[in-house]
């Protein structure tokens, strides 16, 4: 038990200074993201000290079970395939320029237009995609309209990891926490939609409260910025694609076929058709780069961070955390609801929300039955929200901060975890209280 905890409070250490210090390091001309070689090489210790009988390991990946973190991965990356076939054929670009030409220089009007569109996006896709596209667009667009990019950044972060919250699909903590405990889509959706909307109305007032100011100036464009959308017939399929895949999560119980397997089918038909559409074109431009772009490193982190926290729980650590919040909640609602939401938030920050999930998973398992619900969505809630209170939060946070600098627009760790405490701990506790009215 004492060597399992030395090397993961080791693993999680050196994993937040190498996100904080070195997120990314070039061998040669490739590009290397540390988080996962942390992880990885602390699932090796694990198994190389005899921490977890590999067979225990082995059974858990192949068995079909609900801890079984293979078929959540299969969900996600799929969902992002999809999501990121639409980023390469312009849709969100296209979508955000129309934005643009709409509101015809004012600030406000564009803050409450991007905010609409950012959240309806989330919903339907995936909050890290649609931060890495809209990251770039806003830093290109503030610079050629000469404002504050702050306000833009600030909001589209929190957006994307409050209603990230409203579907099963919208993050791979919701995606993973919902599947182990046998959570169907339409039954997430109408427990989290009232809590999504109270965290949304609360993000926006205190958004306003932060910038009201900076939004008053109205900008003015040199030039009128235009978008053509080349291949608009493939961008309808993707979009056709998704939206059947997102229906057909929501009847997957009544139709009897598993979400992952609905999740694979689609990403393969869409593969499918785009790799058709390259071969018309003579390139395959679009499918290489849209394979290149997915999140395929979460995929050993999220495997080498389970093997970590399947050996804590193989040791019964896991259940002695489950007897202290089962201790300190007596079976009130109300107190599980916020313990579990306000410690995730917070782990979120000290190991990144994913292992955060996996861990809490095996601690929820472990808590009184007649109040175990309560403690997954709050947990669901604390994985999203938890995200902006330091960059540490979420992967999102890191590559965000990541292509801010590239930018050279300068917003420190400080200055996002001052905004962070603000947002994240209104809309936690609206969130949450929410959650323990309606459910």
């Amino acid at each position: 038990m004492f060597t399992t905890i030395i090397i993961s409070l080791i693993t999680s250490i050196m994993m937040i200074i190498l996100i904080l210090k070195k997120p990314v390091i070039k061998l040669g001309k490739i590009k290397v993201e540390t988080f996962w070689i942390v992880a990885f090489v602390g699932a090796i210790f694990i198994l190389i000290f005899d921490c977890l009988p590999l067979n225990v390991l082995f059974n858990s990946l192949i068995t079909n079970n609900s801890i079984n973190p293979v078929r959540i991965l299969i969900i996600f990356i799929s969902i992002s395939l999809i999501s990121i076939t639409l980023d390469e054929l312009d849709f969100f670009n296209y979508i955000a320029i129309k934005a643009i030409n709409f509101v015809k220089g004012s600030q406000c009007k564009l803050f409450f237009t991007l905010y609409l569109i950012i959240a309806i996006l989330t919903i339907f896709t995936s909050n890290d995609i649609i931060i890495i596209t809209f990251t770039l667009f806003i830093c290109y667009f503030t610079k050629a309209a000469k404002i504050n990019p702050l306000p833009y950044l600030v909001m589209e972060f929190v957006v994307a990891n409050t209603y990230s919250m409203t579907l099963y699909i919208g993050n791979p903590t919701n995606i993973y926490l919902a599947s182990t405990f046998d959570i169907d889509f339409i039954e997430y959706f109408k427990v989290m939609i009232i809590p999504t909307l109270s965290a949304g109305i609360t993000s926006i007032l205190v958004l306003l409260l932060l910038f009201h100011k900076s939004l008053q100036k109205n900008f003015i464009l040199k030039e009128k910025i235009e978008i053509t959308i080349k291949h608009k017939p493939l961008m309808i399929i993707s979009l056709l694609v998704l939206l059947c895949c997102i229906f057909l999560i929501a009847i997957s119980k009544y139709i009897n076929i598993e979400m992952w397997l609905i999740c694979f089918l689609s990403v393969l038909f869409l593969s499918i058709i785009v790799f058709l559409f390259g071969i018309k074109q003579g390139n395959q431009k679009i499918l290489i780069s849209t394979y290149k772009r997915a999140p395929w490193s979460l995929i050993i982190f999220v495997l080498s961070m389970f093997t970590i926290v399947l050996a804590l729980n193989y040791h019964g650590i896991t259940g002695h955390i489950a007897s202290l919040f089962n201790n300190l909640s007596f079976d009130s609602k109300f107190k599980t609801i916020f313990i579990y939401g306000v410690t995730s938030s917070l782990v979120d920050n000290l190991i990144n929300n994913i292992p955060m999930t996996l861990a809490y998973s095996f601690i929820l398992n472990g808590i009184n039955s007649s109040t175990m619900l309560y403690g997954i969505y709050a947990t669901i809630i604390g994985s999203n929200i938890g995200a902006f209170l330091t960059p540490i939060g979420a992967l999102a946070g890191i590559m965000w901060m990541n292509i801010l600098k590239k930018q050279g627009i300068d917003f420190s760790f400080k200055q996002f975890t001052r905004y962070g405490v603000i947002l994240s701990s209104a809309i936690l506790f609206f969130s949450l209280f929410s959650l323990y009215l309606v459910i």
